[in-house]
């Protein structure tokens, strides 16, 4: 049996995700509110082919996401493949390779504009795989409720970069997949109640 280092879980299609990661020592992901939003569009156009995404939040040291990866037959019309087999390490390597475009893209700019060298990643993403109810719920919450941690805002709701406001106003245009989360609450308020409760 494969023993699997905590929270290195290998990707698989259709399989529902926490991704997480931090910043090397002291450093910030994002210093200003143009990185925050030069990360929300590379996260469309390297992660939105592959997965879903359920929930988000980006604060200066860290970042986090709940996320489902699309069928691979889903993956490879939207990237205009051929269907193939693909073996288990197969299937992770190239669900992982977006991933890793993402934060390699985004480290390019950040240390080009400031003039930095060096990782600002502290290692790979982390990934916990999501294998029921109770445990999606509670990453989804928990999610929403980092900026109330580190003490960045008072409510959920008072956050510009998170998922969460995405769920307030169910008639906005957003990139987050609003549908599968909302099948747990009754409505609305019924999220909003859910995420006061500690």
């Amino acid at each position: 049996m494969e023993i699997k280092a905590p929270f290195y879980e290998n990707f698989k299609f259709g399989q529902i995700y926490h991704l997480f990661t931090r910043v090397n020592g002291n450093e910030l992901i994002f210093r200003k509110e143009d990185n925050y939003v030069y990360f929300l569009k590379q996260i469309s156009k390297y992660l939105l082919p592959y997965l879903e995404i359920y929930a988000y939040c980006l604060v200066s040291q860290r970042l986090s996401l709940l996320v489902r990866f699309r069928p691979q037959n889903e993956i490879f019309n939207n990237l205009d493949l051929p269907e193939r087999e693909l073996s288990a390490e197969e299937e992770h390597k190239f669900l992982m390779q977006p991933v890793s475009n993402l934060l390699n893209s985004y480290s390019k700019a950040y240390n080009k504009m400031f003039q930095r060298k060096g990782a600002l990643f502290i290692d790979y993403i982390k990934r916990e795989k999501v294998d029921d109810e109770e445990q999606l719920k509670d990453i989804f919450k928990g999610i929403h409720q980092i900026p109330l941690q580190h003490r960045l805002a008072k409510s959920s709701e008072e956050w510009k970069y998170s998922s969460f406001k995405a769920y307030l106003d169910q008639n906005k245009p957003t990139k987050v997949s609003r549908n599968f989360m909302m099948e747990f609450f009754e409505n609305t308020q019924d999220l909003i109640q859910f995420h006061k409760v500690n």
